[in-house]
């Protein structure tokens, strides 16, 4: 009996994600405005609380959109022509997207300061934010621009190949991260040198050219040290 391969349902979970993204505008919109409040919640310094709020909703949206284009995947194979049950179905799932982006909009009015102005004069302030939420909220950044850049590249997955190496993004972006966060040198001189050998293995393999490989590093690189120079 052939065992399963346990990371293939990662994989098409990932397939999935793509999918969506590449034929749903709706989730595309919904991935445009996840990059854009990240940057706002660094820009702004939300807090630990603040900052799993806005995750709680982006993630509700998302859930609610991917539901709603498998519901509506499945009615048309089901049934071609109209029927008063299938359009019900699809009704139901668009309200749920609908209901969800309701919800996002009122937390994220709620959550908006009061007084940008103070606000920023906070964020040059000598209180510095949370490291780990800064960094999760980094991670995630990355990886919203890693699904659209690869997206619009039109070739390759989530997890292999594609115009960027998101194995090399995610490989600078930790490094920059240890050399913002640890003061010891010989540590960052080893996060430096992991990161060029996930680099080198993705060309070795064939699976990225040194074009995609440098792309990715560029990305990692550029927004680890957006990140950290905003804490």
């Amino acid at each position: 009996m052939k065992l399963r391969n346990p990371l293939a349902g990662f994989k098409y979970a990932a397939e999935g994600v793509l999918h969506v993204f590449r034929t749903q505008k709706h989730m595309r919109f919904h991935f445009l405005m996840l990059v854009l409040v990240l940057v706002l919640s660094l820009m702004f310094r939300l807090g630990r609380i603040e900052t799993i709020l806005l995750l709680l909703t982006i993630s509700l949206v998302l859930v609610t959109e991917m539901m709603n284009t498998a519901v509506e995947a499945v009615v048309d194979l089901v049934t071609q022509t109209y029927h008063p049950l299938a359009k019900f179905a699809k009704d139901i799932a668009a309200g749920a997207v609908l209901m969800a982006t309701l919800n996002a909009l009122a937390i994220g009015f709620i959550l908006l300061p009061r007084n940008p102005r103070q606000t920023f004069d906070a964020y040059i302030g000598t209180r510095p934010p949370d490291l780990v939420t800064v960094t999760v909220v980094g991670f995630l950044l990355l990886m919203s621009l890693i699904i659209i850049r690869k997206v619009h590249g039109g070739k390759g997955t989530l997890l292999r190949g594609g115009v960027v190496s998101g194995h090399t993004a995610l490989g600078f972006f930790f490094a920059a991260t240890i050399i913002f966060v640890s003061p010891n040198n010989i540590a960052r001189a080893i996060a430096i040198l992991l990161a060029i050998l996930v680099a080198q293995s993705r060309v070795d393999a064939g699976i990225h050219t040194v074009r995609e490989v440098i792309f990715g590093g560029l990305l990692g690189t550029l927004l680890g040290v957006m990140v950290y120079a905003i804490r």
